[in-house]
């Protein structure tokens, strides 16, 4: 005799279909859902790159900017979806969209100003460094930030590349041994000379706005770069020149800053006069040196000599960044959306002591005399 189902055919695949969806993964509802964020201000040259970057990332949708310089907004309109917003006042824009996240793009003398009424919000924020001005208006934004529970990240871009990575992880796995000299210089022609918007040098050679020139410029990517490789330095000393007199300008546009620590040196030349862009840092100890530039790696063994070695070392082949570290905002991003901390070298407090090191270095040159850091 045939043996048949109590149930119709049909109710049992729909049982049997129900079943295997019930068993695959899901994607909840939080994590659909992009995270909602907002620009405040363009008048920061590296906004357009970070444009970029919103653009090619999924789990964002850019909702607003603001900006008061017509041109600017009509520059960015072409820029973005038509979906986007824009405002005059930075402020209305955070009460009308509220966003979840900010990116500021701003003069440096604004950031603790825009933080304060994001920390009001509780809306994330990530900055372009420095961090501030000075370290009071850093410590307070740290300080803000933590009481209000907000990710703070301050962006540079060379946290983003492949050969810092690496430089950072092989240094901390001993490759070179006890780091004793860091070098590291930073730089180009000077922003008039490779023709930065007029909006951007009306505040970079602004004493106030930018904090110094130079010195503030791409000194801080000697500082933050010292101390990610090596840690807090116990003496600064610094000295700033104005190498392009015929152009008045109120700022300097060289600097060298020595940071000492009781068992290296840190010597970083930050400048607008290089004759072309300088973007590299070299650290050696005892067993060697690795040289990390935008796009490469080198190496060079303590024990390679001869007239076939290379100056600078070898060649090192590169694994790609995942895609939550190939460039800031896919980070920033991710750390919101999955509550990750924002780590070094863009983190809140490595870059207060950026600014505390940047301090003591502008009060160098003036007085010229070393700087104890305490």
């Amino acid at each position: 005799m045939r043996w048949r189902s109590p149930l119709p055919w049909g109710f049992v695949i729909a049982l049997a279909i129900m079943a295997l969806q019930a068993s695959a993964p899901c994607v909840t509802e939080a994590q659909s859902v992009k995270t909602r964020l907002a620009i405040v201000g363009l008048d920061h040259d590296h906004v357009w790159s970070l444009l970029s970057d919103i653009a090619g990332e999924p789990s964002v949708e850019l909702i607003a900017i603001a900006d008061p310089d017509s041109a600017l907004v009509s520059q960015a309109q072409k820029e973005v979806p038509a979906s986007v917003k824009f405002y005059s006042d930075y402020v209305a824009m955070l009460d009308e969209v509220k966003p979840e996240a900010v990116i500021v793009t701003t003069s440096n003398d604004r950031h603790l100003e825009i933080l304060r009424q994001c920390a009001k919000r509780h809306i994330h924020y990530s900055t372009e460094k420095p961090m501030a001005t000075s370290a009071k208006d850093a410590r307070e934004m740290e300080r803000l930030a933590r009481d209000a529970n907000i990710k703070l990240m301050v962006n540079y871009w060379n946290a983003w590349v492949a050969p810092s990575h690496a430089l950072f992880h092989r240094v901390k796995a001993g490759e070179v041994g006890a780091v004793e000299r860091i070098i590291v210089q930073y730089g180009h022609q000077g922003p008039k000379e490779i023709g930065v918007s007029q909006q951007f040098a009306n505040w970079l050679y602004n004493p106030v706005k930018n904090g110094g020139g130079a010195i503030m410029d791409f000194g801080c990517y000697g500082a933050e770069l010292s101390l990610w490789l090596k840690g807090r330095p116990s003496r600064v000393y610094a000295t700033t020149r104005k190498m392009k007199t015929e152009q008045n300008n109120k700022v300097d546009d060289d600097a060298t800053i020595v940071l000492e620590y009781p068992d290296a040196t840190a010597v970083i030349e930050a400048s607008w006069d290089w004759p072309y862009t300088k973007e590299q840092v070299e650290v050696f100890g005892p067993k060697g040196s690795l040289l990390a530039r935008h796009s490469t790696l080198l190496h060079r063994s303590a024990d390679a000599r001869g007239t076939n070695v290379a100056p600078d070392g070898e060649n090192i082949a590169l694994d790609a960044l995942s895609k939550e570290t190939g460039n800031p905002v896919s980070y920033f991003v991710d750390c919101i959306r999955n509550n990750k901390p924002i780590e070094d070298p863009v983190s809140a407090q490595l870059n207060v002591q950026v600014m505390e090191i940047l301090d003591a270095a502008r009060e160098s040159a003036r007085t010229g005399k070393p700087q104890e850091l305490r």
